[in-house]
């Protein structure tokens, strides 16, 4: 048995582990490990989000277990303390675990650079509980200055400085200069006695972009009331201040540092060659210089490609192609192939400045295409979306969309607020109500007649062709008038219908309806017979709240198809929009959908199929 064990769940380690599940699934002596302390993976790009209370806490989580649903992957819950390289074993808190070959993606931890009271006296923003603990604490800080009359303890409290202007940085203070106006309104606080600072060593911020989106960049934020110190060599913080060499003093109750980051402690007391702040030093393959069969994946890899001088970046594309390398590789020693080399091709780099707002250099190298506004966050959002249907296929993608453009607040989207579910069911019930009645109504005056007379089932007539079908020209003249004065007294005058529908239906009819001597086929009684029982059906559904998405889109086919028989009156119109405007869950309030939509979600989630593709929402 070829023991493989991935460490941590981060970007780079699901990746991996995933990729390995796809190709060695069927392998029966292979086994997969994913070890982590935590039970879920954070998306750690979107901590901002969080923090300044833009999307709920949830929608930055995916639990692993849900991620390796169905997959040969065991997710095991322990915090490694040590590796044993010449052992092949890591030594957890609660037993220890053999191995054939490792992949180690710890990830990273916030570095202070050794100055005084940094650790001690700011918010650190590397992990789902830092966002938490920072939203918490902005929130506070309001709720206190709303409470006091002392003049400097109240500015001192609604300052917030983030000490480091790189996308980290740039990012939250972003997101806290959109959540300022939400939180005054809240506590009744003037938005101009709250101070946002940026603060870092560097000349400028997002120093990795092009000079235009960094010049479009700080407009934004001058223009959103944020202030931004570059060039300041940050010597100290205090309980409550940052020091900036000579640039004075902030004071400020808030201080969040995003200034840099390091390997993790396990990484840095490990005995294997490191370079670049605790970055384990790998081959080509991805391989630890001292170990073949320990792989590095994601920011942990510190390899500088051939005629490059910097190495790898450590950024999410980086984890993404690298998981695909390292799973090749594992691959080819098990089977005897060939290994692949690491030859990084970044795609670029997306910002964004609070939901509204972003700037985005992306392409391919020598060719990057810069822009800003609603296409960087369009590209920002699509790349997310890639990535989520990688890790948790159309679940995550369906409640990414929710968080991000359905649910939120005070227009925080680059979208505004038009795709928000501002509307309370409650206000859909009498429209359900409404629709479903005229359709049910509908059907049972259709059926009174059908039970009076059998015969008149199909209420569209054999067309007349030069006096030749099988009913006489004034029998089918009747007919057609019959029909046209039902349709007329059902709908009222009928719907245009375009010349080349027209031909489609007749030619349909012609072939599948209507038999040689003028009459009907039994195709076509059977189908008006359906047409009958479907009004009655769906319409009931509708009253009762029951699959109303189904009824809706059912009861709009059912309009399109009466609409192109040309029967369709301008009241038509009405069945067709109001049906539109059910479509999204009217059923649930008032409603079976209600009862029954829990209840069928907690089976179909059961199904081994639907967990292992993620078919399912929550």
């Amino acid at each position: 048995m070829k023991k493989i064990v991935v460490l941590g769940g981060g970007y780079g380690g699901v990746l991996t582990a995933k990729k390995l599940a796809k190709r060695l699934g069927n392998e029966k002596d292979v086994s997969i490990s994913l070890i982590d302390r935590k039970p879920y993976h954070t998306m750690l790009t979107e901590l901002h989000e969080v923090a300044a209370c833009r999307v709920e806490e949830e929608a930055i989580r995916m639990d692993l277990k849900q991620i390796f649903a169905g997959r040969k992957v065991d997710v095991v819950l322990d915090e490694i303390t040590n590796i044993d390289f010449d052992g092949q074993s890591l030594k957890g808190n609660h037993k220890s675990y053999d191995y054939d070959y490792l992949v180690i993606g710890t990830g990273c931890k916030p570095s202070f650079f050794g100055i005084p009271g940094a650790e001690e006296n700011s918010f650190s923003f590397w992990s789902y509980e830092d966002a938490v603990k920072l939203k918490r604490q902005i929130r506070d800080m309001f709720l206190q200055a709303s409470k006091t009359a002392d003049a400097e303890r109240r500015k001192e409290l609604l300052t917030f400085v983030v000490v480091g202007a790189g996308f980290t940085g740039v990012e939250l203070i972003g997101e806290l200069a959109e959540y300022r106006a939400e939180l005054c309104h809240e506590f009744h606080i003037d938005p101009n006695e709250v101070r946002l600072v940026v603060a870092d060593m560097a000349p400028k911020i997002l120093p990795i972009l092009p000079d235009k989106l960094i010049q479009k960049a700080a407009k934004y934020l001058r223009k959103m009331g944020v202030e931004m110190i570059t060039g300041a060599k940050i010597t100290g913080v205090t309980e409550n201040s940052v020091v900036l060499g000579e640039k004075g003093e902030v004071k400020a109750a808030t201080i969040v540092w995003t200034a840099g980051v390091e390997g993790s402690d396990l990484v840095g007391n490990l005995d294997v060659q490191q370079n670049g702040r605790k970055r384990i030093v790998t081959n080509d393959k991805l391989q630890s210089i001292d170990h073949e069969n320990v792989y590095v994946v994601g920011d942990n890899i510190f390899y500088i490609p051939e005629g490059e001088e910097r190495p790898i970046p450590q950024m999410v594309e980086n984890a993404e192609l690298s998981a695909g390398i390292i799973a090749h590789n594992i691959v080819a020693d098990i089977k005897k192939g060939k290994h692949k080399s690491y030859k990084p091709t970044f795609h670029g780099t997306m910002v964004c400045i609070g939901g509204r707002y972003g700037v985005a250099s992306v392409g391919m190298p020598g060719k990057m295409f810069n822009c800003s506004g609603f296409l960087a966050m369009l590209f920002k959002h699509l790349i997310n979306m890639v990535y989520f249907i990688q890790v948790l296929g159309f679940h995550k993608v369906w409640t990414y969309k929710i968080h991000e453009f359905f649910r939120v607040k005070n227009n925080r989207s680059f979208v505004g607020g038009h795709l928000a579910m501002r509307s309370p069911n409650i206000w859909l019930v009498p429209l359900r109500i409404f629709v479903g009645g005229k359709w049910f109504l509908e059907g049972v005056d259709k059926m009174q007649k059908i039970l009076a007379d059998p015969s008149k089932i199909f209420l569209i007539p054999a067309p007349v062709a030069d006096g030749t079908s099988g009913a006489s020209v004034a029998d089918a003249a009747t007919s057609a008038s019959q029909a046209a004065e039902g349709a007329a007294e059902a709908f009222g005058p009928a719907l245009p219908v375009p010349d080349f529908l027209k031909s489609m239906v007749n030619w349909s009819m012609d072939t599948f309806f209507y038999t040689s001597d003028g009459g009907f086929t039994g195709l076509a009684h059977f189908f008006q017979t359906a047409m009958v029982v479907a009004e009655l059906v769906f319409g009931a559904m509708l009253i009762l709240g029951l699959f109303t998405a189904l009824s809706s889109l059912a009861t709009m086919a059912m309009g399109v198809m009466i609409y192109m028989s040309g029967m369709a009156g301008y009241e038509m119109l009405w069945y067709f929009f109001g049906a539109c405007a059910l479509i999204g869950g009217s059923g649930s309030t008032l409603g079976l959908d209600y009862y029954l939509y829990p209840h069928l979600k907690r089976i179909w989630k059961k199904i081994p199929f639907v967990k292992k593709w993620y078919l399912y929402t929550d």
